[in-house]
């Protein structure tokens, strides 16, 4: 897991999110492997079961259009 504080680049593309009331969202993680997003994941599940989490995978290429 690396901090989602300012990422330098988009190196680790896999993010964890968490989903929030009223269509908002929250970046808990990043990291460069599927695996690890996902080993990660059911982590937080088992801590918070009510909360919602999603794996998404962001690419560079929309902000290079």
């Amino acid at each position: 897991m690396i901090s989602t504080s300012k990422p330098k680049s988009n190196s680790h593309p896999w993010c964890i999110i968490r989903q929030l009331p009223n269509m908002q969202r929250m970046v808990v993680a990043r990291f460069h492997r599927r695996h690890d997003a996902d080993a990660y994941r059911q982590i937080l599940q088992r801590l918070l079961p009510t909360a919602n989490y999603v794996i998404i995978f962001e690419s560079d290429t929309a902000q290079d259009l």
